[in-house]
């Protein structure tokens, strides 16, 4: 059960908005940190499913302001790939129980700061060339399973799309239409799963204008705020809550 009390809704309403802002102006890199942060209050599937039209609300949100700014050959790839990883994510959430998804999500959101602080600090070195078209066969495939199981396909999507060289708004837009397309793709075997309740479908009618609040606010934040901030801001939060998800998993 999602009870709908002032707990959920101070923990909720941010990370909607963050999630709005992530992905409305700053690529959907971290705005799985939204369903970890749910998932600090909510069993993980719950927090999955709460999320997941919520993120394609945003998606509708975002699509206009980036109509067809971004790179169509990169985002066909990345398509291609990501429909066989949805269907391998719904495979394994099959097999899987809330300890080992608290675990992956928890997981993904520390290893993702590792890998931007080991890339900083000069740890390790970004690509030099551009990554094949296999290669975004192979990111698609990644990003549509860690989308499926923990809506954390931003991190693999990103890899691929920054080897490109693209420009801020291609980026952007490239991944708004690509995880478009993955929540949608997302939302049948979704329902098969039984994932979606009366609770979080009312959660979500709740929470549908502080998305679109958000996605505003990323859209502006897109052309106005400083990404050094607003990653900075990012990464603690995934660091604490993913800590914490891991805890939890293993004890």
């Amino acid at each position: 059960m999602v009870e709908l009390n002032l707990m959920f809704f101070a923990v909720a309403i941010p990370a909607v908005i963050f999630a709005g802002i992530s992905k409305g102006g700053f690529g959907s890199g971290v705005a799985f940190a939204s369903s970890s942060i749910l998932a600090l209050i909510l069993d993980p599937g719950q927090a999955l499913a709460l999320m997941l039209p919520i993120l394609m609300v945003i998606d509708l949100a975002t699509l206009r302001p980036y109509w067809k700014r971004w790179n169509w050959p990169d985002a066909r790839l990345l398509m291609l790939g990501a429909v066989p990883g949805v269907a391998l994510g719904a495979l394994l959430y099959r097999a899987t129980d809330e300890d080992l998804l608290r675990l992956l999500i928890g997981g993904i959101s520390v290893g993702f700061v590792v890998w931007h602080v080991a890339q900083t600090r000069g740890w390790v070195r970004g690509f030099a060339n551009r990554l094949p078209p296999p290669a975004g066969l192979f990111a698609g495939l990644f990003a549509g399973f860690t989308s499926f199981v923990s809506h954390a396909g931003g991190p693999p999507a990103a890899v691929y799309l920054l080897s490109q060289r693209l420009t801020k708004t291609e980026f952007q837009a490239t991944t708004v239409l690509v995880f478009w397309v993955i929540n949608i793709a997302k939302f049948v075997p979704y329902a098969f799963l039984g994932m979606f309740t009366l609770q979080t479908a009312w959660a979500d009618l709740l929470l549908t204008p502080f998305a679109i609040l958000g996605a505003w606010l990323g859209v502006r934040a897109h052309w106005m705020m400083s990404e050094r901030l607003f990653f900075g801001i990012a990464y603690v939060l995934l660091t604490l809550t993913g800590s914490k998800l891991i805890w939890d998993a293993l004890t």
